[in-house]
C-alpha cells in the first residue's frame, strides 16, 4: 500500500511538470503530441514485454470503435492542452484543464444516467465561478486576446479530457494497462492526419536539446508516469487515488511561479482554491441517507 501511494504521487508529480518542458520544445502542439502517444505506447510494450505480458486482443476487438475515438480525443486533448501553455501561464492552462471533473459531473445524468446531487451540483457552480477568477476577469476586466485563447484553449481540453473518461466508463472487460497502450497509439495516429494537412514537416529544426526534452516527454511523463499511474492504482482506494490526484495541478501552479516566474494575482489564487476545492469535494463519498 505505501508502494503504490509512493507511485501514485510520483506520477501525479511528473505529469505536473509537462507544462515546463512542452513550452521550451520548439514544435507545432500536434508533433509533440503524436510523438508523445508513439513513444508512450513503444514503453508499455516494452514493460509489458518484460513483464511477459501479452494485450489482450479479444478484449480490445470487443471495444475498438470505443478505443478509437477515446483516442482520437486523447490527441486532441493534447494539442489543446499544449497550445493553452503556449497563450497563457501553465498554471491557468493547467487549473483550466481541472475543470474536466466538473464536465464530466454535468453530463453523467445524460451519459452514465448518473444522479446529480444537490452537493455535486453546487461544486460544478462553486469551480465555475473559480473559472472567473482565474480568466483574471475580476482584477483586470476582460483578458487580452492571447490571455483569453489560452483560457478557451485549456478549457476545450477538458471538455476532450471528459469525453475521454466518459468513454471510458462505457469499456468492458479490458484491463488498463491494454486500454492505454491502444489509447496511446490510436492518440497518435488520429493527430498524424492532421499534421501531414497542416505542417511542413521539411521545415522543422531539432536540435539535439530540443530532442532530448521530446524523448523525455514521450518516456518519463508518459510511458514511465502511466506504468506507474496505472500500476498503483490496483493497491488504493479510489478516494485515496482521487484526492492524491490532486498533486498534479498543485505541483504545476507552484512549478510556473517559481521557475518560468508566471504571476499569479490574489483573484487567481482564489480561483485556484474554488476550482481545486469544489473538484476534490466532489470526488469524496456522500454519506447514505
Amino acid at each position: 500500500m505505501k508502494l503504490a501511494r509512493l507511485q501514485l504521487i510520483a506520477s501525479m508529480v511528473i505529469f505536473g511538470t509537462i507544462g515546463l518542458f512542452v513550452r521550451y520544445i520548439p514544435l507545432p502542439s500536434s508533433v509533440i503530441a503524436c510523438v508523445r502517444g508513439f513513444v508512450g505506447m513503444l514503453f508499455l510494450l516494452l514493460v509489458m514485454a518484460l513483464r511477459r505480458k501479452k494485450p489482450d486482443t479479444a478484449a480490445i476487438r470487443k471495444n475498438l470503435l470505443v478505443l478509437i475515438v477515446s483516442g482520437a480525443a486523447i490527441g486532441i486533448n493534447w494539442i489543446l492542452l499544449f497550445e493553452a501553455y503556449r497563450y497563457t501561464t501553465v498554471a491557468t492552462a493547467t487549473l483550466c484543464y481541472y475543470l474536466a471533473p466538473m464536465f464530466v459531473l454535468l453530463a453523467s445524468p445524460l451519459v452514465l444516467k448518473e444522479r446529480l446531487t444537490l452537493r455535486k451540483l453546487v461544486c460544478v457552480i462553486v469551480s465555475l465561478i473559480g473559472m472567473f477568477f482565474v480568466s483574471g476577469v475580476a482584477e483586470n476586466g476582460i483578458p487580452s486576446i492571447s490571455e483569453l485563447t489560452g483560457v478557451l484553449l485549456g478549457l476545450g481540453a477538458a471538455a476532450f479530457y471528459a469525453t475521454v473518461v466518459l468513454l471510458n466508463k462505457k469499456m468492458t472487460g479490458i484491463a488498463a494497462t491494454d486500454r492505454t497502450l491502444m489509447q496511446l497509439g490510436l492518440a497518435a495516429l488520429a493527430v498524424l492526419p492532421y499534421i501531414f494537412l497542416t505542417e511542413n514537416l521539411s521545415a522543422f529544426e531539432l536540435s539535439l536539446p530540443a530532442l532530448g526534452l521530446l524523448l523525455f516527454v514521450g518516456i518519463i511523463h508518459t510511458g514511465i508516469a502511466y506504468t506507474m499511474y496505472f500500476g498503483s492504482l490496483k493497491a488504493l482506494k479510489a478516494q485515496t487515488a482521487a484526492i492524491l490526484s490532486y498533486i498534479d495541478p498543485i505541483v504545476a501552479i507552484i512549478l510556473s511561479a517559481l521557475l518560468l516566474r508566471e504571476h499569479m494575482g490574489v483573484g487567481g489564487i482564489v480561483g485556484a482554491v474554488l476550482i481545486l476545492g469544489s473538484a476534490l469535494i466532489s470526488e469524496l463519498p456522500e454519506k447514505a441517507k
